[in-house]
Parts: C-alpha cells; sequence; structure tokens
C-alpha cells in the first residue's frame, strides 16, 4: 500500500507528504524531483525543450515506476492525473488523496515561491490560469482520489495528521468510512 497525494501546484503535497513519511516511517518521493534526478534537468527545461506532452510521458512512466515498491507516501505532480490511465494505476497501488484548496490560496502559496518555476503559469494573468487548470482537472481528482483533504486551512503537520488518521481509519475498517467529512474538510469519494 502507497499514500498517494494529487492536488494542484501550491497545495502542499510536497510539504505534507514529506512529514507524513516521517510520521509512518515510509520513504517519500515526488515525481517532480524523480523526474529532475532521473534527467538532470528541471521540470521547466523539460517543458521548455520538449513541451507538456513529452514531459506528461515522462511523469507516467517515472509514476508507473515508483508505483512498484510499497509503503511510500508520494507526492505526484499537480497534472499527472489527467494523463493515460494514471488515474487507475494510483488507484490500484494506494490509496489516494486529493489536497484541494481555493485558487486564491494556491496562488498566494505559489507566487510565494515564484511563478518563473512554474512553466503552465506563465504570462499575464496566473491567477486565472490556476482558476481555469483548477476547473478541467477538478473531475480528474475527484476520480484519481479516494478521499479529499481541504488543504486550504492549517499548517502541513496538520494535514499530515488528517491523512495520516484517514489512511488508519481506512485500513483498519473496510474501507467504507464516509472520511468524517462533517467539519473536518475530510471528505470519501
Amino acid at each position: 500500500m502507497n499514500i498517494i497525494l494529487v492536488g494542484m501546484m501550491g497545495s502542499g503535497k510536497t510539504s505534507a507528504g514529506w512529514r507524513l513519511a516521517r510520521m509512518m516511517g515510509w520513504a517519500f518521493l515526488d515525481t517532480d524531483l524523480v523526474i529532475e534526478q532521473r534527467t538532470g534537468r528541471k521540470i521547466r527545461e523539460i517543458f521548455e525543450a520538449e513541451g507538456e506532452r513529452e514531459f506528461r510521458n515522462l511523469e507516467h512512466l517515472t509514476l508507473l515506476d515508483i508505483l512498484e515498491e510499497e509503503n511510500q507516501v508520494i507526492a505526484t505532480g499537480g497534472g499527472v492525473v489527467v494523463w493515460g490511465n494514471n488515474r487507475r494505476y494510483m488507484r490500484m497501488n494506494g490509496l489516494v488523496f486529493w489536497l484541494d484548496a481555493p485558487p486564491e490560496v494556491l496562488y498566494q502559496r505559489v507566487t510565494g515561491q515564484g511563478t518563473s518555476i512554474r512553466p503552465l503559469l506563465a504570462g499575464d494573468d496566473p491567477l486565472g490560469k490556476l482558476r481555469e487548470l483548477l476547473e478541467l482537472r477538478r473531475p480528474a481528482y475527484e476520480g484519481a482520489a479516494h478521499y479529499r483533504i481541504d488543504a486550504s486551512k492549517g499548517t502541513a503537520d496538520a494535514v499530515a495528521r488528517e491523512i495520516l488518521a484517514c489512511y488508519r481509519r481506512h485500513t483498519q475498517g473496510d474501507g467504507q468510512h464516509d472520511g468524517g467529512a462533517r467539519g473536518s474538510g475530510r471528505t470519501k469519494l
């Protein structure tokens, strides 16, 4: 079993995922970092040189390779859910959590990191592009995720603890728990 985190850029997948892996004593992998290590190039450079289609193919192959192992917390790139059979592979090889947040929160987080590192936000209206991307990807996130976590409030530690609690309920029960959506931001999908 793996725990796989999906969501838009700025949703906290890497920050919460790293903390969650430490709490569980599991390995932590970020698909973007794995791609950068394997290719010796930054994601931005791959996008610029080869385009999004080639990057998504590389991301798909990397995901398949990573999913061969177990007991990992995996932070995925924001667009991994839109390519090929990635949603099906993730659901078959782990428990998938969608870290969701409103575009305005994502924008604040991403611009704090500098939008130049985010190829899909290049241009005059990065917030508008974020809104558009989220709306386009929302059905794919819903289709990939077993659970939705409201990642707009609280710290990365709080999000990690919420995922861990949800994971424990899921694996100790019959997997049909509703996730306690009332008031917690956690929704079973």
